[in-house]
């Protein structure tokens, strides 16, 4: 009656396995880091670089603890944090000397202590939020109206192209201000330019302005088209911005929109606020542009490009004219995925476009055939020709780029076009840091709470019901113990908030234990064995146990649902809570009172409180 079968002792005792083995990292700390992240597509972040960045603090004397090497990039841990700040100058000078291209960040950066062989088991430390570990804090506010001018420039372009395809003659085309203007020489050719708009363009509303030798129409973008792309570009601004922090080495950063154009952006364990502007600020994005064949070549990098062109340089240094008209951009890419080319078996990128960037390229290429093609990479103002190509016949929605130099640039070139540009710039309108000390000082606040909570209890437990008090307070440990191994596992990011919902929890733990010890009384008041009153004890506790719990649950579901940030992080921390104490009351304690009385073949006395039963009555 009393005794477990082997199946749930196992159980029990793999649950203490795991609990202890993923709670284990959580104690070893963080140490301060220099965190090493190649910029752009062509640097690389491996073995080389971490040679040359541990010989550089060698030649310094300054000393690290030791040099992690993983996808996000190269990590050292220093001792204290005076070490790190010096060590951030000299690794950066020495990977970024002065007058050159920065091809590496160089970032200050909080990481986990836990050895090896524990990250090798999948234990990791729980992630710690803004106000527990220290990082830095912005607000960013999206500029729309550069969303929509930028919409009306990629409109009007799309209107020359139909207007030509139409044969529809005009003699200007242009946009001013928030509208565009087309003007033309009769009223023929407006009205035959009107029907052809008023097909192809339903975001915008045309209307006929002008008389005599004036004749113009007037195009504006809908009210509903508007309020559509400032949508569109606050959500492309987020998924850009997620793409390129990943580069701060951030756990867990927190990117959301607040209001109809403002981005909140926290990074947890990030302390360059410097840096993290820098990656924040950096776009990638794609340009095709037609190259200057009207001009002779450039001979060299100071020589003055004519009219309408520009001078970029190609991947092997080589100076080429390029058109400033731009054909397509990176808005028009659908999908992007590194390859190889069939015919080279050199790296590639094979390039997806939506059904307008595929009538744009198949138009442009099919009046350029025999002429060249720039692709262009655009990062932080630094225009780069990753492929100039002869147009060899008509193109269509998908193309390859090629003359890539290795399937790690290919790979690095198709994230980038996969995440895209931000859809219009943003301004930094807040920004602050929270130093890892005022972190350190939250922590040791809400642990301090939690334990001088959980001592209270504890003395509580075994003063009034004694050695069921003493179990009652193990299976609290456990659960305490559980609760913060599956947050470890589940990866998830403790805040303020999820520290008071770990107190929580303890209190409703240790609830269930009085109710199951109250009920163990109340059958010993009425006469059952202890044998009999610990079975009803469990049985009958357990269905006002469940209903307690199930009521905080869907609150806390609810919470998690409607919430946001901190209120999230409380739910979700108050709903594993409930799981786990659920189980360490019921089950554990449970297998702990069968260890200590279920051996026993004659029970005479349980130790419960003031409720202490003799066989003989007595």
């Amino acid at each position: 009656m009393n005794k477990y079968p082997l199946w749930k002792n196992a159980l029990v005792a793999l649950a203490l396995l795991l609990g202890v083995l993923y709670t284990l990292p959580n104690f070893y700390g963080q140490s301060p880091a220099v965190q090493i992240s190649a910029q752009g597509v062509t640097a690389k972040a491996d073995m080389a670089v971490q040679a040359r960045a541990e010989q550089a603090l060698h030649d310094a004397n300054l000393a690290f603890m030791r040099t992690t090497l993983d996808q996000s990039g190269i990590k050292i841990r220093f001792s204290d944090a005076d070490l790190q700040l010096k060590a951030r100058d000299v690794i950066d000078h020495a990977l970024n000397p002065d007058g050159q291209q920065q091809s590496y960040v160089v970032a200050l950066n909080l990481v986990p202590n836990s050895p090896n062989w524990l990250s090798d088991l999948g234990a990791l430390p729980m992630y710690l939020g803004l106000d527990l570990s220290g990082g830095v804090h912005f607000l960013l506010q999206v500029d729309m109206k550069a969303a929509i001018a930028k919409r009306l420039d990629s409109s009007a372009l799309e209107m020359r192209g139909l207007l030509r395809d139409q044969r529809v003659y005009y003699e200007e085309l242009n946009r001013d201000g928030n509208r565009i203007v087309i003007k033309f020489h009769d009223e023929d050719s407006r009205k035959a330019a009107h029907a052809a708009l008023d097909n192809g363009f339903h975001d915008l509303i045309l209307n006929d302005e002008g008389s005599g030798v004036n004749l113009t129409v007037v195009a504006a973008l809908r009210q509903e088209s508007i309020v559509t792309i400032q949508d569109q570009a606050l959500k492309q601004n987020i998924l850009a911005l997620r793409n390129r922090i990943n580069e701060l080495g951030a756990k867990e950063p927190i990117i959301q929109q607040q209001g109809s154009d403002r981005i909140i952006v926290q990074l947890p364990g990030v302390q360059d606020t410097a840096k993290a502007k820098d990656i924040i600020g950096r776009t990638a994005t794609l340009e095709i542009r037609l190259v200057d064949e009207e001009h002779p070549m450039p001979t060299s990098l100071t020589q003055a490009p004519p009219f309408g062109s520009e001078l970029v340089l190609e991947r092997n240094g080589v100076p080429v004219f390029v058109k400033k008209q731009v054909v397509l951009t990176g808005d028009v890419i659908t999908d992007a995925g590194a390859g190889f080319d069939s015919q080279s078996n050199r790296p590639s990128v094979n390039i997806s476009m939506d059904s307008k960037g595929a009538r744009i390229i198949r138009q442009v290429s099919r009046e350029n055939i025999k002429k060249r093609m720039a692709i262009l990479l655009i990062e932080k103002s630094k225009v780069e020709a990753i492929s100039v190509a002869t147009i060899q016949d008509e193109l269509g929605a998908r193309f390859q780029i090629t003359g890539l130099r290795s399937p790690k640039e290919a790979n690095d070139l198709a994230l980038l076009l996969r995440a895209g540009a931000l859809a219009a710039p943003m301004e930094f309108l807040e920004e602050r840091t929270v130093g890892p000390s005022l972190g350190a000082e939250n922590i040791a606040r809400g642990f301090h709470s939690t334990w001088i909570g959980f001592t209270a209890i504890a003395v509580f437990m075994m003063f009034y019901y004694l050695l069921f008090g003493v179990i009652s307070v193990t299976a609290l440990a456990i659960n305490v113990l559980l609760l913060v191994g599956l947050l470890s596992l589940l990866q998830a990011t403790l805040t303020l908030p999820g520290m008071a919902g770990i107190a929580l929890t303890v209190g409703m733990a240790i609830d269930a234990n009085v109710l199951i010890n109250e009920r163990i009384r109340e059958e010993l008041r009425n006469g059952n064995s202890p044998g009999a009153s610990i079975n009803a004890g469990y049985e009958r506790a357990f269905g006002t146990i469940m209903d307690s719990n199930v009521t905080t649950g869907i609150a806390g579901i609810a919470l998690f649902a409607f919430g946001s940030g901190p209120v999230k992080g409380f739910a979700v921390v108050l709903v594993l809570g409930i799981l786990t104490s659920m189980f360490s009351s019921v089950v554990i304690s449970r297998g702990l009172v069968n260890l200590i009385y279920g051996s026993r073949r004659k029970i005479d006395k349980l130790s419960i409180g003031n409720v202490d039963w003799h066989r003989n009555g007595k």
